[in-house]
């Protein structure tokens, strides 16, 4: 399957919205049809928050952003578009009658996905011409930021249909999992609904409130939920033994009345007010938006730790995050440097994110390297080091390193980093970067590193290859005539 160019979402709102970024943060020209009278404004508070998520989430070269059309109608919504996304309210007969608009009007080889939460594609099928290209496609929100979507198939649709999906979920930066069977809710949320009933029996019971609630799944098994799920954390659990012994030694205990899985609690109007004034009191006056950059910002700096785990291969969602930078970075234009232009090369556009700060809300010290260390890989790209260099065993790398720190990063605040090469040979190469605040210009951060061209296969210093040698030495007889940097050559104590 070729990359998609062009999508259609049928319904804005929240979910809508969101698949909208999804494919517009991935260069996807995007058609939007939702009747609501403020769908506009819905949808632009949702894109707002997705572009400002995605800066935080990752320093690789997103593409050129898509664009947003709003059109009149579902016809006008879905010509031309190779991927059609469905997410109207959850009602059978208003999610068939429009699946059936789009099935009339869609391109006949057109990928045809709905947002439903539990609603069966057979069931969606069944007015359409061509069901064989229908499957659910159900994401978590938020849908800009969380990677998996459920690819549900119904008894018309074909196993190419499904496989096309999942090249296309991949496309966009998503984990597309194959449900092999449909059933109402699918698998996540016949896990979620679990849960959430017995939470709400607890809260009903006056076992505890909800704010205590939500301590216990955040502090606790969350945190493990988050980088190995169920089975793989009950594993662990089990010892040199493993699964086997966990579900020996445990398994007995479902068998005890400790649930009430088999009951649906009351929703008495003294219990909606009870959840009601106790979710109001643990917001502490926090609007929804508010939480909803917060949560986006936690989500980043969760996927940002996770990329770095696994030895730095990432894990769980860490690791597509890792890949998908991977596959951009491929993908991004070569870039070009004037090289008459005497002045230090401008590298990183970055901002300050949640998973970069301290407790006092100050970039911290290992961040500054990550961003040199950006800053130099974007270098060694500009000179020809890109990924299939690499891959052919040759490479640059940091001998050594000296940092200084002239100022202070808070969270949001934007930064750019520059790079001026100092001296080059066959071999190695010296370069000063610096890291400005981009408001004010002013130098926060200075990097001297010296870098040694190697073969990685055998594991020792060699020229480096004549197509580079040649890029980066035009770039250092450019710099030559620049001034040397303050900082040059300084030991770590020296006074100024």
């Amino acid at each position: 399957m070729t990359k998609i160019t062009k999508a259609a979402c049928i319904g804005g709102g929240v979910i809508g919205g969101a698949w909208a970024a999804r494919f517009l943060l991935a260069g996807i020209d995007v058609n939007m049809f939702d009747p609501h009278p403020e769908a506009a404004r819905i949808v632009g508070e949702v894109l707002a928050n997705a572009a400002r998520a995605s800066k935080l989430l990752t320093m690789a070269p997103l593409p050129k952003k898509g664009t947003l059309t709003f059109r009149n109608s579902i016809h006008e919504a879905v010509e031309g578009a190779e991927w059609i996304q469905e997410s109207v309210p959850e009602r059978l007969d208003l999610k068939r009658n429009v699946i059936t608009q789009i099935d009339a009007a869609a391109h006949p080889h057109a990928l045809i996905g709905s947002s439903t939460s539990g609603l069966l594609p057979s069931d969606l099928q069944r007015d359409m011409a061509h069901p064989d290209r229908l499957f659910v496609a159900h994401p978590y929100n938020p849908v800009y930021l969380l990677p998996l979507v459920e690819l549900v198939g119904g008894k018309q649709t074909t196993p190419e249909t499904i496989a096309r999906a999942m090249t296309a979920v991949e496309q966009i930066g998503m984990k597309g999992v194959v449900i092999q069977k449909e059933i109402e809710a699918f698998v996540g949320d016949r896990l979620l609904e679990a849960l959430w009933r017995e939470a709400l029996w607890l809260i009903q019971d006056d076992i505890c409130d909800t704010e205590t609630l939500d301590n216990v799944m955040r502090y606790s098994f969350g945190m493990r939920w988050a980088q190995m799920g169920l089975f793989e954390t009950y594993r662990i659990a089990g010892g040199e033994a493993g699964m086997r012994h966990f579900l020996a030694q445990f398994g007995p205990c479902l068998k005890w009345p400790w649930t009430k899985f088999t009951d649906v609690v009351d929703l008495t109007d003294e219990l909606v007010e009870k959840i009601g004034a106790q979710s109001d009191a643990q917001a502490a006056g926090r609007s929804i938006r508010e939480l909803e950059r917060i949560r986006d910002e936690n989500l980043v700096g969760i996927m940002q730790a996770l990329k770095g785990g696994n030895g730095g291969a990432g894990w769980g969602a860490g690791k597509l995050l890792a890949d998908f930078e991977a596959r951009l970075w491929a993908d991004a234009e070569k870039p070009e440097a004037d090289l008459g232009k005497a002045q230090p090369l401008r590298i990183i556009d970055t901002r300050v994110n949640a998973a970069w700060v301290d407790y006092n809300g100050h970039m911290t010290e290992h961040r500054y390297l990550q961003v040199f260390g950006d800053t130099s890989d974007g270098l060694l790209r500009l000179i020809g080091v890109d990924l299939d260099y690499v891959k052919n065993g040759h490479s640059y790398y940091t001998v050594e390193t000296h940092i200084r720190h002239l100022g202070e990063a808070r969270l949001g605040e934007a930064l750019y980093s520059t790079c001026q090469i100092l001296s080059v040979d066959e071999k190695r190469l010296q370069i000063f970067s610096t890291i400005y605040n981009a408001d004010t210009n002013v130098a926060i951060a200075t990097a001297e590193q010296m870098m040694l061209h190697v073969d990685s296969k055998v594991g020792k210093s060699v020229p480096a290859l004549p197509d580079v040698l040649e890029r980066v030495t035009a770039i250092a007889e450019a710099h030559a005539g620049l001034a040397r940097p303050d900082g040059v050559g300084r030991s770590v104590g020296q006074k100024r």
